[in-house]
Formats: C-alpha cells, sequence, structure tokens
C-alpha cells in the first residue's frame, strides 16, 4: 500500500486534480486536497472550523465529480478554503468532514478560482496493488 498523496497535472487552460490513496476514501481526501492546491498552497491553511458535506452519485465518477462542486460550493459561500477532509463513502452516499479557515487574501494569496469540477479526465479506479485514484478536471 502507498501513503496517501495529491497530485496536480496540467490541461489546456483548466487544471487536473488528482488523489492517491489505500483507499477509495482516501483517495476522495487527497484529490479535495489537490482542489485547495490549485487556489493556493494547503499547508498555509489552517484547520481551525469543521463543516459537514454531503451528496450521492449513481457511481463512483460521478460521486468524485458530485464531492469536488460541493466543496467548490462550500468555498465560495462560506468564503473559506480547506486543507484536511474526513470521507465516508457507503455505496451511493458520500459523508465528509472539512476543516479549514476564512479566506484571508493576504495570507493565502489565491491563484485562481475553481469554477467547477468536469467530467473531463474523470477517472476513480483502484489498481493491480489495490491502491485507489481518483481524477479529474477543474475548470478555472
Amino acid at each position: 500500500m502507498i501513503a496517501g498523496r495529491w497530485e496536480l497535472f496540467p490541461h489546456g487552460a483548466d487544471m487536473g486534480v488528482r488523489g492517491i490513496g489505500s483507499s477509495k476514501e482516501e483517495a476522495f481526501e487527497q484529490v479535495a486536497v489537490a482542489l485547495t492546491a490549485v487556489i493556493t498552497d494547503p499547508t498555509s491553511v489552517l484547520a481551525k472550523e469543521c463543516i459537514e458535506v454531503s451528496c450521492e452519485a449513481p457511481d463512483d465518477e460521478l460521486l468524485l465529480v458530485n464531492w469536488l462542486n460541493a466543496l467548490i460550493y462550500e468555498i465560495a459561500t462560506r468564503k473559506m478554503l480547506f486543507a484536511r477532509f474526513e470521507v465516508s463513502i457507503e455505496g451511493k452516499q458520500l459523508r465528509a468532514k472539512a476543516w479549514g479557515e476564512a479566506i484571508d487574501v493576504a495570507k493565502h494569496q489565491p491563484a485562481v478560482e475553481v469554477k467547477g469540477a468536469t467530467c473531463t479526465s474523470l477517472a476513480v479506479r483502484r489498481d493491480d496493488n489495490g491502491n485507489w485514484s481518483a481524477q479529474c478536471i477543474v475548470d478555472v
């Protein structure tokens, strides 16, 4: 098994986000960190406040899109950034906690605004070693 991690990958004018983990839940947690990394350095975001997020979808790929879009909505409406996540997936339902803090432009120096997660390069899969990856392109 590998340790969970996140990655960004370029895609035209947009950005790819990928989470990798030893479980599907960890991959979803890590792709959420990658989403934050599109905006700012995730290590600059303190876990001061916890919110709860839930969503559902008929399959893992659409669940990933719905998860990221739910986070993008929370970022926009609460004017917060998140850097720590705890995800639970049961069937078609995702429940999560996200920890973060209010956006401070001087501190976080946001690079872009993420408009939404897309179905481009969308994949949630388990490899032969049992590790999971979750990825898609986000519109910036």
